[in-house]
């Protein structure tokens, strides 16, 4: 048993909202730079190294990528052996985000009641995900994901007979209606199986692979790629003002689903994509 005291979790998880909002992952980067050589429309081609240059001065000056800094998503792989002391962890997870977006100077985007809509002015509470696995370390990812791909987002409960063209169709579809909204070029992330949240939950976790790594199941690996390459046949491009990039990647997850079921949810996400870990 190894113990585990909550300073060292809000400690964490602040720098981890800073780190986050502050620096584009290498492999978007990268992804980024690729499409400069594929984007056939010079408008596109300017519009994506407008966006290099933003992650570039994002980086050397130490500011927030983008305004919406996002609401908070924590993923919490829990070893079995931790013992947590020193607190409540899901107040000290809070309390890392709390400290994060204050002493990163990031936007406060969360209100306290979805009716009410008061802001409370600390961009908490976070959404917290647990997961328990083997071992005795914590590792924790950081996911601020801001609401103008958010809300182009869907779920749909396809039926078992919609098969591969209709999961396929779904997301197509999805993105298609999303247009400029989610500020393309985007990275769109897939839940196939489960139950209705827990294709949500894949969905967004999807968003947190490296987005030049496919699915290690073959089947799964030619939907991405061929997902991939329809949604960059619709013209939508850089900022939805044409061309052939608007999305760099498709990322898909699966779980086990029930004989009547084909859950699919797609999860839309903007270049930045913004998330970072750490092991404790």
């Amino acid at each position: 048993m190894r113990t585990i005291h909550i300073d060292q979790i809000v400690k964490t998880i602040e720098q981890l909202c800073i780190d986050a909002n502050y620096y584009i992952n290498d492999d978007i980067m990268e992804e980024l730079n690729k499409a400069l050589k594929t984007e056939q429309s010079q408008i596109g081609v300017d519009i994506i190294q407008n966006l290099i240059k933003n992650a570039l001065m994002a980086k050397e000056r130490k500011i927030a990528i983008c305004q919406d800094t996002g609401m908070a998503v924590v993923f919490m792989d829990v070893g079995q052996d931790v013992h947590i002391v020193g607190g409540n962890l899901i107040d000290s997870i809070n309390e890392g985000v709390r400290k994060g977006y204050e002493n990163g100077y990031l936007r406060k985007s969360v209100v306290g009641d979805p009716i009410e809509r008061v802001n409370t002015k600390d961009n908490t509470p976070a959404v917290i995900h647990f997961n328990i696995i083997e071992g005795d370390r914590i590792k924790i990812s950081v996911a601020p994901k801001g609401f103008g791909s958010e809300n182009m987002s869907s779920i749909k409960m396809l039926k078992p007979s919609d098969g591969i063209e209709g999961i396929k169709k779904f997301i197509i579809d999805t993105i298609d209606i999303a247009g400029p909204n989610p500020c393309p070029p985007i990275i769109v992330g897939v839940g196939i199986g489960g139950t209705m949240e827990k294709a949500a939950i894949l969905a967004k976790k999807a968003l947190l692979r490296p987005i030049n790594k496919r699915n290690d199941l073959n089947h799964i690996k030619e939907i991405e790629n061929d997902v991939l390459k329809k949604i960059n046949m619709l013209g939508i491009g850089p900022s939805g003002l044409g061309g052939r990039i608007t999305a760099l990647a498709v990322n898909i997850e699966v779980f086990s689903t029930h004989i009547a079921g084909l859950p699919v949810a797609v999860n839309i996400s903007c270049h930045a994509t913004r998330h970072a870990d750490a092991t404790i």
